[in-house]
């Protein structure tokens, strides 16, 4: 948090007391001051709770600034403060169409400015006389644990949406199951899907997903389960019933959904040129811009744009590995030569360029220099769940299946702010 200096808590008679003066020494043009600190006991909340309290929603639309949004109860001058000041804990230059914002005013002069940064986290800016504090602050929801099933028909998108949920389910989903099942050709209709997910409501309404506590997966005869497990460390990861990793040394794809167009093989009729040659990876066709993952960890050793394979990336992972993504349209922010990435991390977007004949990914794996194909090749798994952990596990396990599976309603005691 970002203040100058520290609020402390006080009754109400002495904030609104505070806040009124606030008010007048605004209105005759006093400057702000800004300072900064870790550390402070500001409660928001508790304004907005006071008589006479006045909030300001809205949502921000294309072109607007911090100056288009605040110039109506702030001149320029201390909007401009105020922004600077803010970058330590959130550039308020970064606002993004779409996000919702909230201003505070009490008898019409702004005290509070809150924006939504993302479904978890709001910037909050609040003055107490002359002083503007800044901080990051978590969204508070109200959280239902509830089961969500569906049979799938055609996609598991499509399935999601048919059971009344949101897109951002099937995503969860298909990200915790990426290690073992290939969403791109694996899927078939009468697969089916039972998942214990907190839902998460502001003011009534269905705001989002937060975890998924548990998922069951029925794939072409083949159950897949997975459970929600945090570890000594501190580390939450998803296992199966017998405490082993779903996370796996790779993804199984660095695409979420799209269409493999060509796999692995010795010989193939070039698009372009017209002559067989060898095709040692797997062409993932995909709409241009969709976002390429890194199947695992590494570091990124080359980058940049190459004739034939047009924006290229490869990545060192460890044991010998090396995962190569070719033709892309652009790469992602803040990726380079000799970064490090992490698994899932999104490294550049699906495009054409170099030697394509429409836009997709070359994707290309080798082990200690020896190009596999990636479809076919199985890797090492991540730890299992350590043996003093077990017991505790197994109950939890035993647990979640019982609820997983009766798809009992949430009672009031699993109902929570979040």
């Amino acid at each position: 948090m970002i203040l100058c200096p520290i609020w402390k808590k006080s009754h109400t008679k002495k904030i609104i007391l505070i806040l009124f003066f606030a008010g007048i020494l605004f209105s005759y043009g006093v400057t702000p001051s800004f300072a900064s600190t870790q550390d402070s006991h500001i409660n928001p909340d508790l304004l907005t709770s006071l008589p006479e309290i006045q909030i300001v929603k809205g949502v921000v639309k294309k072109g607007d600034t911090a100056s288009t949004l605040l110039k109506k109860y702030l001149p320029l001058k201390t909007i401009y403060e105020v922004c600077r000041n803010s970058k330590p804990v959130f550039s308020l230059a970064h606002i993004k169409e779409g996000r919702p914002y909230k201003i505070v005013l009490q008898e019409n002069h702004l005290v509070g400015f809150e924006y939504e940064i993302n479904k978890q986290t709001k910037l909050a800016v609040y003055r107490e006389k002359e002083v503007f504090s800044f901080s990051k602050l978590p969204i508070q929801y109200d959280v239902d644990l509830q089961v969500v099933s569906s049979t799938i028909t055609s996609t598991l998108f499509d399935a999601v949406r048919l059971s009344g949920e949101r897109s951002e389910l099937a995503q969860k989903l298909s990200d915790i199951f990426a290690w073992d099942i290939d969403f791109l050709k694996h899927i078939q209709p009468g697969d089916q899907f039972r998942v214990l997910v907190e839902k998460q409501y502001r003011d009534g309404k269905l705001s989002g997903y937060g975890k998924i506590h548990a998922a069951f997966f029925n794939n072409n005869g083949k159950l897949f389960k997975a459970f929600l497990h945090k570890n000594g460390n501190g580390v939450s990861r998803y296992y199966d019933e017998k405490g082993r990793p779903l996370q796996k040394a790779f993804l199984k794809a660095p695409l979420a959904f799209s269409r493999i167009s060509s796999k692995f093989t010795q010989k193939r009729l070039h698009p372009i040129f017209k002559e067989y040659r060898p095709h040692p990876g797997v062409d993932y066709s995909a709409p241009e811009g969709t976002p390429i993952k890194a199947v695992g960890d590494g570091v990124i050793t080359e980058i940049g744009f190459n004739r034939g394979m047009g924006n290229a990336i490869s990545i060192r992972h460890y044991n010998g590995y090396i995962t190569e993504y070719n033709h892309m349209s652009k790469f992602a922010r803040g990726v380079g030569k000799n970064k490090t990435v992490s698994q899932g991390t999104i490294i550049g977007y699906v495009g054409m360029t170099g030697y394509a004949t429409g836009p997709h990914l070359d994707f290309r794996m080798k082990k200690n220099g020896t190009l596999i194909d990636p479809l076919k090749h199985r890797p090492p798994s991540a730890n299992p769940i350590k043996p003093e952990e077990m017991d505790a596990f197994i109950t939890r396990t035993i647990e979640l299946s019982a609820r997983i599976l009766t798809a009992q309603k949430p009672d009031s005691s699993e109902k929570k702010s979040t």
